[in-house]
């Protein structure tokens, strides 16, 4: 059952641009919501002081002031929408549109109206422009006529938009008759001391409700004194001042900082603020967890007793300056307030050490979301990912690597964050949360190998071994050095694909299907991995025969026959670029994978001439390794081993 009229592609206009969302007015007030979710602008018909349509090109805009002097425009409706909805507006919320008018003749010379605290600039008794003054931040006289306004910075609703209004200037001449000096004051100072006595400037009319000063603000960086009104938050520094509309702000977030004395206050907004040409869409600060704060709130009686009753229930406060600066702002802007979840790293904290775009910091995973701060703060929704997957960190092989792993998380929108240098000992706190919130992990396949996955990750057993781990620390079965990885290669068997034998499937290689070549023997690969292993072990606890017995391995040879390939290698290699041209951008471990499956699913009929290459090859490589073995000259034909050693 729908209550009143709902409108698509319905623009809300600010002094820098317009957002498109989705209008419904009912009975209850005018609520607006931006297309893709974020900005919500919701208006209570007791609120509600004056509503007038306006004719604009190509369509028509809907003004609504709010009691507390704010105005918002919404554009973009019908000419048979007017009618509709100006009697449903009377009826339904008592306020009678009013019809302006817009001029359009380009007269730059009119009358200013001045009610409550918006400016309109009337031409021929038609609105040429309006504007807030609670967007004003400073005002001053230039010479003797002309009176500036300048606004903030950051109440824009088009925010993503490159210009906005800064500034605009208005010149009163001596013989105006709207504003009468007499032999102190010019008409132009009359015109600014009114102008200021409406805007926030200077000693504004509404005081602050508590002040925080020196406070370290993270982004945009410096340190600030904060200031929270009943309307506004503002932020005052040596270089910059921002006043944000609670309007603009969408959700707070307090995250204690791992096992340091800091807590991040996140002050989340659509839209965002601007400095320069950067746009801050949130806002970090870092607060002294222990430091204790306590003071009166400048606030009515009246107002505690009826605006927030049940909210604030008294004038005095006492805390940790995070929580008190939390609950206050929470109280003021209506804004909900997000804690760290259930996920514990394995230091007993809220998030874990990583790195984004070369910038260290910390990832938090919450019940909702991911996010990463200080810089750049980087707040990802689980609606918004399309899947996640486990990484080892790094290109390389070398050992410093193998104790870090990255978390790569695609979006829906194609954009990709990589979080990199996450310790490994981190993996199995990541892995639980991020599987027990039902997010896809393309590591892992369908839900069966998940679960399988999930089973070993609690298994406390030390030989047990989690594929999934593996793939992380291997690189989807490569070792940790070149030297190890190129001795697993020269003990593994010609024949055979790595989906052949079923009894495999449980390797993290044949989940993948990845492009390795399997062993036909079991026993052998079995005792390759652990000498392997055992090796690795050996050299991390110090053994000096360990570290000598890789100095003494054998160098391969380079005029060496290139071994055979398999018939599987045949059909990648034939299959590759045909499947990255049908999938442009599609990853190397993906490419594998889908080559790995259609192989399994191919009948022995369908493998029949990739096999018989194989068995080509194999006598060729048969043939030329005799002769390498006589010492006679080897002619090392290559069959493209090297790019099955991918």
């Amino acid at each position: 059952m729908t209550d009143g009229h709902l409108f698509n592609n319905i623009l809300l206009g600010g002094r820098g641009g317009a957002n498109p969302g989705q209008l419904r007015v009912h009975s209850g007030g005018i609520a607006w919501r931006k297309l893709g979710g974020g900005k919500v602008v919701e208006l209570d018909k007791g609120d509600i002081s004056g509503v007038t349509w306006m004719k604009i090109p190509r369509s028509y805009q809907l003004g609504v002031r709010v009691k507390d002097g704010l105005s918002y425009k919404f554009t973009g409706f019908r000419e048979q929408d007017v009618s509709n909805l100006t009697s449903f507006i009377e009826k339904a919320i008592g306020a009678k549109p009013m019809e302006k008018q817009l001029s359009v003749n380009g007269h730059h010379w009119g009358e200013v109206d001045i009610n409550g605290n918006m400016l309109t600039f009337m031409v021929d008794n038609k609105q040429a422009f309006e504007v807030s003054l609670a967007d004003v931040a400073a005002t001053h006289l230039q010479g003797k006529n002309d009176v500036c306004l300048e606004f903030h910075v950051d109440d824009t609703t088009g925010a993503n938009e490159k210009d906005s209004l800064m500034d605009i200037s208005f010149h009163i001449p001596n013989s105006n008759t709207q504003y009468v000096g007499d032999e102190n004051r010019s008409p132009a100072q009359i015109f600014l001391d009114k102008i200021s006595s409406m805007a926030d400037v200077g000693s504004s009319s509404e005081d602050a409700v508590v002040t925080f000063d020196g406070i370290a603000v993270l982004t945009p960086r410096g340190r600030y004194s904060i200031e929270l009104h009943l309307s506004f938050m503002r932020l005052q520094g040596q270089a910059n001042d921002f006043k944000i509309q609670y309007s603009s702000v969408v959700r707070l977030f307090r995250l204690p900082k791992s096992n340091q004395p800091h807590t991040f206050v996140v002050v989340t907004l659509d839209p965002p603020i601007r400095k320069g040409q950067t746009l801050y869409p949130h806002i970090v600060i870092q607060f002294e967890t222990e430091s204790v704060v306590e003071g009166t709130l400048s606030i009515s009686e009246d107002l505690l007793a009826t605006k927030f009753k049940g909210k604030l229930t008294e004038m005095s406060y006492k805390g940790l300056i995070h929580e008190e600066f939390t609950r206050i702002l929470n109280v003021l802007s209506g804004a909900k307030v997000t804690k760290p979840g259930s996920f514990r790293s394995c230091q007993h904290g809220y998030a874990v050490k990583s790195s984004l775009k070369a910038e260290d910091g910390l990832l938090y995973p919450l019940e909702k979301g991911f996010f990463f701060l200080p810089k750049p703060p980087t707040l990802i929704l689980h609606d918004e990912i399309v899947y996640v997957e486990f990484e080892r960190h790094g290109a390389g092989g070398s050992s410093v690597s193998s104790h870090y792993f990255d978390l790569l998380i695609k979006l829906k929108n194609d954009q990709e964050h990589l979080f990199g240098n996450i310790q490994r000992n981190e993996y199995h706190n990541l892995f639980d949360f991020i599987s027990g919130k039902g997010l896809k992990i393309l590591n892992l396949g369908d839900g069966g190998v998940t679960n399988g996955v999930a089973a070993v990750l609690h298994n406390d057993e030390d030989d047990a071994v989690d594929p999934h781990l593996e793939r992380i620390r291997n690189a989807a079965g490569g070792e940790e050095s070149d030297e190890e990885d190129e001795d697993f290669v020269a003990d593994k068997d010609d024949g055979g694909s790595p989906t052949d034998d079923d009894s495999q499937e449980d390797s993290d290689a044949s989940e993948s299907g990845g492009e390795k070549e399997k062993p036909t023997k079991k026993d052998s690969k079995k005792e390759v991995v652990s000498k392997t292993s055992s090796t690795k072990r050996k050299s991390k606890d110090g053994d000096e025969d360990g570290s000598k017995k890789r100095k003494q391995k054998k160098k391969k040879d380079p005029h060496a026959p290139k071994r055979g390939l398999s018939g599987f290698m045949f059909f990648s290699n034939a299959e590759r670029e045909n499947l990255k041209k049908g999938n442009p951008g599609m990853s190397f471990t993906d490419v594998g994978r889908a080559l790995g499956d259609r192989w399994k699913k191919m009948t022995a009929e369908e493998k029949e001439p990739y096999e018989s290459m194989a068995k080509a090859d194999a006598k060729r490589y048969k043939e030329a390794m005799a002769g390498y073995k006589s010492g006679a000259p080897s002619t090392n034909l290559d069959s493209g081993n090297e790019s099955g050693s991918d």
